[in-house]
C-alpha cells in the first residue's frame, strides 16, 4: 500500500514547524558568541562554552528519536507531541536567555535552548519520511530546506532590523543589547507559532496504517545486530582511548574542555558494556540495548556518509564559533567586545548569515534540483562542498565587509546542500518504522565533530595562532576538502531518490 501522494499544502504544512525552529538556531548559531564575549568571556574560552550545544544533540536526538518511534497518543500522534513539548522549552529559554547575569547563566541557558530545539527538530527529519511515499522524500526534505534558509534569514536578520528602527545595539560592560534581547523574544514567539501550525494542520498515520505501508518482509530489516554476540573487548578499546586522551590532557596542560572529549569515549565504552550485558540477559528491547544494538546494524550507506558528515560539520561548527571575532578583527578593525564597532561586526555577521541561509533556500528548490538531475546525487553534494571551500578561503583575502557577501553565497549553496542531499540520498535506504532512532543516531556524526571542535580547536589556535582567529577557515576549508574525498567513496543505492 503507497503513501497518499502530498500536494503543495501538504508539504508546507508538514515542514513549516521548522521554520520556527530554524529561527531558534539562527539566534543562536550568530548570537552566542556576542552573548558570552557582551558579558565579559575572552575568545579562546568560547569553544568550551559553545559545547553545550553539540553535546545535547549528542545525548537527546537518539533518545528522542527512539521514544518516537514507539509513541503514540491519540490524536496528538506519534512524533507531533515532541514537537510540541520542544517549542514550549525552547520558547521558555529564548525569552530567558537574553537576560542572563553571567556567563554561566548564559552558558546553562544554552544548554536548555539547545536541547529543547532538538527535541523538537529530531522527530521533523522522521517526520518528512513518516508522511510522505519514498518518491517524494527529496521534495520533501527540499521544501524542509527551503523553510530552513527562510527562517535563518529572520532570526539572523532581526538585530539588524532592530537597530534600524532605532532600538539601541550597544549596551553598557557586562550587558546585553536591547537589539539581541528583543530578537530572542521574537524568535521565541515565532517559534511556537510555527511548530503550531504544523500540529495543527497534519494528521499522522497511526500504527495500523504505518504496518500497512511497509513492504513485505519489513520486519526482518528491523532486526538489530546481535548484540549478545558482541564481545567486551571493544567496549574496553573506548574506555582505554578515554583514559588516554585524559593523561595527554593533563601532560600537555591543553584547555580542561578535552576531558570532555576522554570522558566521553569513557561513557560511550561503558554504555557498550552494559548494553551487551542486558542483551546477553534477554533484554534486546531496552532502551540503551536498543539504541547500541541500532547503532551497530546501521543500513552500510549511513556508515557511508559518516565520514562525509564528519568533516563537514567540523567545518560548520568553525565558522559559527568564529565568524563574529573574526569580522570584528579582520573587517572592522576591533577585539574590543564592548565597542559600537564590535556590536556593528555582530550585526552585520547577522546579514551575512542570512544572506547564505536565503541562497540556500533559493538553491534547495532550483540550483540542487538542476545539478541532481544531470550528476547525480553523490556528485551535488561534491559541488556543493567545493563551494563551502571556497567560501571559506575567500574570509583570507575579502576585507571589504561587503565583499564577504561573495563568500557567503557560497557558502549558501553548501548549506543548502549539507541540508538537502545527505537525507535525500539516505531516505529510501532506511527503514521506515525505525526513522525516528536512525535520523537520531545519523545526528551522531553532526555531534560528534562539533565537540571536537569545541575540545580540540581552542588548544590548537593557543598554541600555533593566538589572537588569530581567521586562520580557523583555513581548518574549515581543509575540513571540507576532506568532506569532498571522503564523498568519493559514497556510492548511491538503486533506491536512492532524486530530487525532482
Amino acid at each position: 500500500m503507497d503513501k497518499p501522494r502530498q500536494g503543495f499544502a501538504g508539504l508546507w504544512n508538514i515542514s513549516f514547524g521548522f521554520f520556527g525552529i530554524q529561527i531558534g538556531f539562527a539566534l543562536q548559531n550568530a548570537n552566542m558568541s556576542r552573548i558570552f564575549q557582551s558579558l565579559g568571556e575572552d575568545i579562546e574560552k568560547l569553544p568550551g562554552l559553545w559545547v553545550a550545544a553539540p553535546l545535547t544533540g549528542l545525548l537527546v536526538q537518539p533518545v528522542i528519536g527512539h521514544m518516537s518511534d514507539r509513541t503514540w497518543l491519540g490524536r496528538l500522534g506519534r512524533r507531533r507531541p515532541y514537537f510540541l513539548a520542544g517549542a514550549i522549552l525552547a520558547a521558555i529559554a529564548l525569552f530567558v536567555m537574553p537576560e542572563s547575569p553571567a556567563i554561566w547563566f548564559a552558558a546553562m541557558m544554552l544548554w536548555i535552548l539547545d536541547a529543547s530545539l532538538n527535541i523538537s527538530m529530531e522527530p521533523f527529519r522522521a517526520f518528512v519520511g513518516d508522511m510522505l511515499g519514498k518518491d517524494q522524500h527529496s521534495v520533501g526534505y527540499a521544501v524542509q530546506t527551503a523553510f530552513i534558509g527562510a527562517g535563518a534569514v529572520v532570526g539572523s536578520l532581526f538585530p539588524a532590523l532592530m537597530e534600524a528602527m532605532g532600538v539601541a545595539n550597544v549596551a553598557p560592560p557586562g550587558q546585553i543589547p536591547d537589539t539581541v534581547r528583543y530578537a530572542f523574544w521574537f524568535g521565541g514567539i515565532a517559534l511556537f507559532l510555527a511548530v503550531l501550525w504544523t500540529i495543527v494542520t497534519t494528521q499522522e498515520y497511526d500504527p495500523q496504517q504505518m504496518a500497512a505501508f511497509e513492504p513485505a518482509g519489513a520486519d526482518a530489516a528491523l532486526a538489530p545486530r546481535a548484540l549478545a554476540e558482541h564481545s567486551y573487548a571493544g567496549s574496553f578499546g573506548w574506555i582505554a582511548a578515554g583514559v588516554v586522551v585524559i593523561l595527554i590532557q593533563v601532560e600537555l596542560a591543553l584547555l580542561r574542555e578535552v576531558l570532555l572529549l576522554g570522558a566521553l569515549l569513557i561513557g560511550y565504552g561503558l554504555a557498550n558494556l552494559v548494553a551487551i550485558a542486558l542483551a546477553r540477559r534477554g533484554r534486546e528491547r531496552n532502551m540503551l540495548a536498543s539504541i547500541v544494538g541500532d547503532f551497530a546494524g546501521m543500513p552500510l550507506l549511513m556508515k557511508r556518509l559518516a565520514l562525509v558528515q564528519f568533516f563537514t560539520w567540523s567545518a560548520l561548527f568553525i565558522m559559527w564559533i568564529n565568524t563574529t571575532p573574526i569580522v570584528a578583527q579582520y573587517h572592522f578593525g576591533t577585539t574590543d567586545a564592548a565597542s559600537a564597532a564590535y556590536q556593528a561586526a555582530g550585526n552585520w555577521v547577522g546579514e551575512l548569515f542570512a544572506i547564505y541561509n536565503a541562497v540556500a533556500a533559493v538553491s534547495a528548490l532550483t540550483l540542487l534540483p538542476w545539478l541532481s538531475r544531470r550528476l547525480g546525487q553523490a556528485r551535488t553534494h561534491m559541488v556543493g562542498l567545493a563551494c563551502g571551500a571556497i567560501g571559506y578561503a575567500s574570509f583570507f583575502w575579502l576585507r571589504d565587509p561587503t565583499h564577504l557577501i561573495v563568500s557567503e553565497i557560497f557558502i549558501g549553496i553548501f548549506w543548502a546542500s549539507v541540508l538537502a542531499m545527505p537525507y535525500a540520498i539516505l531516505a529510501s535506504s532506511l527503514p521506515q518504522a525505525k526513522l525516528g532512532i536512525y535520523m537520531g543516531l545519523f545526528n551522531i556524526f553532526v555531534v560528534i565533530p562539533q565537540l571536537l571542535v569545541a575540545t580540540v580547536m581552542g588548544s590548537i589556535m593557543k598554541a600555533f595562532f593566538p589572537a588569530e582567529p581567521i586562520y580557523t577557515m583555513a581548518f574549515a576549508a581543509a575540513a571540507l576538502l576532506f568532506a569532498l574525498l571522503a564523498m568519493t567513496r559514497v556510492e548511491e543505492a538503486v533506491s536512492a531518490p532524486s530530487i525532482r
